[in-house]
């Protein structure tokens, strides 16, 4: 009753989730009809022409899935992990920063040790424990907030904001100060069209402001309209290293009074024993020390 519970409420439909189990929808319609005596609830209610979720269903929906999929695990045959014959796609969730960071050495470990294994990078967007509870994300990355207790965080590196310029510009000739910085425009890189960051708070305690001219949700973005101007934009010194080079760009580091990010990795329990999955985690954790900060 709890798998089919669990179909019930993944599909919300009778006959999905007679389909999901190979089975008839008579028979599922039977097997609901034995669940709701068993709960004492309805479960699914109709409204309209489909079925919805009662409150009591909805609170139960996370936990009985969680308890389907542990207990399947203890029936799948525990064997050793041989990557070079693992067939999966993993979906991370990263920022286009971290993303850029990692997907190339990553998925070269991966063409050397896992050659079936394909990597799916997917955007930041409502960071909710949903998706890494029902599987549609393997691993959280970046800056993780308060995701809940359930979730696993483990830290992979600290960063830092630092304040990135074309050659040449005029930031770069005589003694650097936060006066001086301030005098030049300012691009503000924000997801979410925000015009602020920690940048201006530290700004105003040194009695300066700041114009911001443009902002850009993407720090791709940010060092390609730096490089062709006199802007300055604040970004992560470990994503602006693997650029400076190539786009002609100087960095000028920024008083160590602005926070600190740790970059972590974030998953559901319920992968902590998935081998394909400990995997995955350990190749994430082995290509970040390669990325050492250039002075």
């Amino acid at each position: 009753m709890l798998i089919a519970l669990d179909a019930l409420l993944r599909e919300g439909s009778v006959t999905g989730a007679a389909r999901r189990l190979n089975l008839s929808a008579p028979a599922m319609s039977r097997t609901l009809a034995r669940i709701r005596e068993a709960v004492g609830d309805p479960i699914l209610v109709r409204a309209g022409r489909k079925l919805v979720p009662t409150p009591h269903a909805l609170a139960l929906q996370s936990r009985v899935h969680e308890t389907v999929e542990q207990a399947s695990g203890l029936l799948r045959p525990s064997r050793p992990l041989e990557p070079s014959t693992l067939e999966r796609v993993f979906t991370l969730r990263a920022g286009d920063a971290l993303a850029g960071m990692l997907s190339e050495p990553l998925i070269r470990l991966f063409q050397a040790e896992a050659p079936r294994v394909v990597a799916r990078f997917v955007p930041e967007g409502e960071e909710d424990v949903g998706a890494l509870r029902d599987g549609q994300v393997d691993l959280d990355l970046g800056a993780i907030g308060p995701m809940g207790p359930e979730v696993r965080v483990q830290a992979l590196f600290r960063d830092r904001f630092v304040a990135v310029v074309r050659r040449g510009h005029p930031l770069l000739r005589g003694r650097f100060s936060l006066k001086r910085l301030a005098e030049h425009p300012h691009i503000s890189v924000s997801r979410r069209g925000k015009l602020r960051g920690p940048l201006d708070d530290l700004l105003e305690e040194a009695g300066v402001t700041r114009r911001v001219v443009l902002t850009l949700p993407s720090m791709f973005a940010a060092l390609a309209a730096v490089a062709g101007s006199d802007m300055v934009a604040a970004v992560s010194e470990r994503f602006s290293e693997h650029f400076r080079d190539t786009l002609g760009l100087e960095k000028i580091p920024l008083p160590a009074s602005l926070p600190v990010m740790t970059i972590s990795q974030a998953w559901h329990p319920r992968f902590d024993a998935d081998p394909g999955h400990r995997w995955l985690r350990e190749c994430v954790r082995r290509v970040c020390p390669t990325m050492k900060s250039r002075a």
